[in-house]
């Protein structure tokens, strides 16, 4: 067993879990959050813990007990504390605003493209290029965030994009004249 998967994980005061076959989910102050857990593992409740174990020995899904531990204590903290990304827009005349439910980007094409934000996510704009995605889905906020990244990445000439704020972009040299 996998040293993550043998640690257990504390519930709480205002968390409460609760396992249903597969599916554990737990409610706390910032919502409610249900995950579906990997086939050959056992998740045990023992008052303000949680301890992750194989069923049957089975060396098979050994593999999953980090990975569960792992998608349980994220879930606990994303009721509790949540997670944000950050995306910073680079480029002359790139901006963003939100109207509505949709956001709204201006990324360098002919026409500005709507990006519709997801239930249980929140994003706010500052200075018209900072981004700033949030939510208690630690997995939902990660694939929002690269949703938006994939409309316009990076470029390595001149940086143009949108791209993670704590991202490095690894610029290269243009043309060089011929004499």
């Amino acid at each position: 067993m996998s040293r993550i998967g043998k640690k257990a994980i504390e519930i709480p005061k205002n968390v409460s879990a609760g396992i249903a076959g597969n599916l554990f989910t737990c409610t706390g102050p910032l919502g409610k959050l249900t995950k579906k857990l990997p086939e050959g593992v056992i998740v045990k409740i023992d008052g303000s813990s949680i301890s992750v174990a194989l069923k049957d020995d089975n060396r098979d899904f050994e593999k999953y007990t980090g990975l569960t531990r792992t998608i349980i204590a994220n879930s606990i903290n994303g009721v509790v504390n949540g997670f944000t990304k950050e995306l910073e827009i680079v480029g002359v005349g790139y901006r963003a605003e939100i109207k509505s439910k949709n956001l709204s980007l201006n990324l360098g094409f002919s026409h500005p493209i709507s990006f519709i934000i997801p239930e249980g996510i929140g994003i706010s704009v500052e200075k018209n290029t900072l981004l700033k995605i949030s939510g208690y889905d630690k997995e939902l906020v990660g694939f929002v965030a690269s949703r938006i990244r994939g409309l316009r990445k990076p470029e390595p000439y001149k940086g143009k994009g949108i791209k993670y704020s704590s991202e490095i972009i690894k610029r290269k040299v243009g043309k060089a004249s011929g004499k």
